[in-house]
């Protein structure tokens, strides 16, 4: 387990956060972040989805796996509510943030306390980077279990400066775990695959499908709409027969939805996977070690084009502060000490 304390107040959290939300992209300013730092380290792959898509199960059998076949990896569990995680894993937030605790000192229902714990362990997150950087060569791939309520961690400030932090310093991807019974529906599949496009936009980083529980369903139909939009169509329209609506307004969204989502399907990797007889897990392991790739191609490059862009901003201001400095000088007029303009440039603000 890892050996780092939280102590931070609930004000001190939503302060934290709140300037998190003001400047939500990653500290890029950094010129050390280079490419060939994140391609030498493991690859860093985060779970998300649906409650009761089987994810924490999918993380056992991650473990169980990487025992069994000699892989090297990393195991951080994220979610603050689980009652027993079925591994130990070498970071786990229970270990610094009492969930119930939350809910009864602050007044919380169980949503906000996720929010409020992940919030909490995002203002030392810091630490955990550490860990992980020290420890980078020792592994193979970090696995990164989030909370069952998707929302709270895709769509909070925290969540996002976690993935962040994450992404700018390894190689980052991320698996969209569907329920694949669940899915079986066209339209509840067409819901799946609108939030795994949203994810995708959110978050820019590599993304693979991993439709779970094909022991008890086949994934191969949902394959199939993915590949061809006409197929999709077919099965919306025996399933709108037993609708109250019919061909109504929902099935015309759905309709179009599959044309527009066609593209996004042909850039999502997708496997079927079980995580309680392990079928598939070999390819899933696949398909995490190969997005560094597309991460290199995508969020890597990005964020060489923002260190940039920094960079040539400070320069900027610096050259304006200098040059305002020497009028100043000039005129005698200025009361501003001599390597005032430097340090101001060192610290990214302007000079008065």
């Amino acid at each position: 387990m890892a050996d780092f304390s939280l102590g931070p107040s609930q004000a001190d959290a939503d302060a934290f956060m709140r300037e998190a939300q003001q400047k939500p992209e990653i500290n890029d300013d950094d010129e050390t972040v280079a490419p060939d730092h994140r391609s030498e380290g493991p690859v860093v792959t985060i779970l998300i989805g649906m409650a009761g898509s089987g994810k924490t199960t999918l993380f056992h059998r991650l473990h169980y796996d990487a025992q069994e076949k000699g892989r090297r990896c990393y195991f951080v569990n994220l979610d603050p509510a689980v009652l027993e995680v079925p591994i130990e894993p070498q970071i786990d937030i229970r270990d610094t943030i009492d969930y119930k605790g939350i809910m009864t000192e602050y007044k919380l229902g169980p949503n906000g306390a996720i929010v409020t714990a992940l919030n909490l362990f995002a203002t030392q997150f810091a630490d955990v980077m550490t860990i992980l950087e020290k420890r980078k060569n020792d592994y193979e791939h970090i696995i990164v279990d989030t909370p069952g309520q998707i929302e709270a961690f895709t769509w909070s400030a925290s969540g996002q400066l976690i993935a962040e932090s994450l992404a700018s310093t390894f190689a980052t991807n991320v698996v969209y775990v569907v329920d694949t019974p669940r899915t079986s529906a066209p339209a509840t599949f067409m819901s799946n695959m609108v939030y795994a496009c949203s994810i995708l936009h959110k978050y820019r980083l590599p993304l693979t499908a991993a439709f779970n529980k094909c022991d008890v369903a086949d994934h191969k139909p949902m394959f199939d709409w993915m590949e061809d939009f006409e197929a999709f169509h077919e099965a919306l329209d025996r399933s709108s027969q037993d609708s109250p609506d019919g061909a109504g307004y929902v099935t015309s969204l759905h309709r179009s939805m599959s044309l527009v989502l066609d593209e996004f399907y042909r850039v999502l990797d997708r496997v079927a996977v079980s995580a309680v007889d392990g079928s598939g897990i070999d390819e899933l392991y696949e398909r995490m070690t190969s997005s560094r790739a597309k991460y290199d191609e995508t969020y890597g490059r990005e964020l060489e084009q923002r260190i940039a862009k920094n960079k040539a901003k400070r320069e900027k201001i610096a050259a304006e502060d200098l040059a305002r400095l020497q009028r100043d000088m000039a005129s005698d007029d200025s009361e501003i000490v001599p390597g005032a303009a430097s340090q101001a440039a060192k610290e990214g603000r302007r000079l008065p």
